[in-house]
């Protein structure tokens, strides 16, 4: 059995702040996942134009896989 040991209590004085700090983690966080989206969009566009000829495929293949996964990351 393991117990928490951490402390959640806020002085009243401070909660202000702490509120503004997490509103602005959450802004960040929002914009870390739009910006991992539209960048596997464009891995994924990137990849599909390159995997158009025999050569490419090497390199657009996987391009592409990495562009899907990096937008599933940011929808999840």
């Amino acid at each position: 059995m393991t117990t928490n040991t951490k402390n959640n209590s806020t002085p009243w004085f401070l909660w202000p702040f702490v509120a503004i700090w997490r509103l602005l983690a959450v802004i960040v966080e929002m914009t870390g996942r739009f910006v991992a989206m539209v960048l596997g969009i464009v891995f994924i566009v990137v990849g599909v134009i390159v995997s158009l000829t025999v050569i490419g495929a090497i390199i657009g293949v996987p391009l592409a896989l990495i562009g899907l996964l990096l937008f599933l990351r940011g929808l999840l």
